[in-house]
């Protein structure tokens, strides 16, 4: 098990910034799989990898020999100018070099941009998977022969992959900071308050409704940070800061926060690392630089 200062050694930066390799997520059509290129193949919650050793490894076409042209498959995007294929068939793996690895794994990988792409994928697979039926008529989708999107050959109906907008908000109080247990960590784990936007919201509305819901407090100085794509949930992640009076009772609600409470630089528990814009906030109050 890596620790997380090992982890904090290892990766340097967000999730999706990958330089030098080179992510390009424009469709291809009519793209045809090469013995070089990379397979995705998923299973519940995992993908499947080439183990060598220690370290993992997408497989690629020539690993199994037997995906034809009829092997069901669609193209997902290119890595370094390598094209990247979900396979939906189930591949004969040898299990001495290969095996399924929960998707958690790119929290922990060295490899940055094997662990962006496996997220990336993960988020498609999904899509697709959740609209192999039109939302109108009920017929089965076929995919767009121009872009990345499902039409209804009966309907006409086109979907385009869904993202979901959603706020992370660094909330402030002069040297401290607003960290909140969810009732979906683990131990000790501690985070930035985030929600989704509804309906009619602006984002920072959605940032004054989510602050008040989950722990009661009133929130002002509302400011921009930055965006984060974050496939495994489709979402968008907003950034924001904002301040707050820490004399206000924090008051949970008890369904998705379980404990909220205000940290000085020096006694943070443990949180996200600097691959998700939760901790990279986090990291910079921890330097003094919010």
């Amino acid at each position: 098990m890596v620790s997380r200062s090992e982890v904090r050694k290892l990766i340097i930066s967000m999730i999706q910034e990958i330089f030098p390799h080179h992510f390009d997520n424009h469709y291809l059509a009519g793209e045809k799989m090469g013995e070089k290129d990379l397979i995705l193949q998923y299973k519940d919650n995992t993908l499947l990898m080439k183990t060598n050793d220690d370290e993992l490894e997408i497989p690629r076409k020539k690993d199994f020999p037997e995906i034809t042209d009829k092997t069901e498959h669609t193209f997902l995007f290119t890595l370094n100018d390598v094209s990247c294929f979900l396979v939906w068939d189930n591949l004969q793996a040898d299990e001495n070099r290969f095996a399924h690895k929960e998707i958690s794994f790119f929290r922990t990988i060295s490899q940055p941009e094997i662990a962006w792409i496996s997220i990336v994928g993960y988020h498609l697979r999904n899509w697709y998977s959740e609209h192999q039926f039109c939302g109108k008529c009920g017929t089965k989708t076929h995919h767009k022969l121009d872009e990345r999107a499902l039409v209804c050959p009966n309907c006409q109906a086109v979907f385009f992959p869904k993202i979901s907008p959603a706020i992370i908000v660094a909330i402030l109080s002069k040297d401290k900071i607003l960290l909140a247990h969810n009732s979906n960590f683990k131990g000790g784990w501690h985070s930035l308050i985030a929600g989704y936007v509804d309906v009619g919201e602006t984002l920072e509305e959605t940032v004054i409704r989510e602050v008040k819901e989950e722990v009661g407090l009133d929130v002002r100085n509302i400011r921009y940070y930055k965006s984060q794509p974050w496939p495994l949930s489709g979402s968008m992640m907003i950034g924001f800061v904002a301040e707050a009076d820490e004399d206000q009772p924090i008051t949970v609600d008890n369904k998705e926060i379980t404990t909220a409470a205000w940290f000085s630089r020096e006694n943070l528990p443990d949180h996200p690392t600097n691959i998700s814009i939760a901790g990279e906030l986090i990291e910079k109050f921890e330097k003094g630089e919010l």
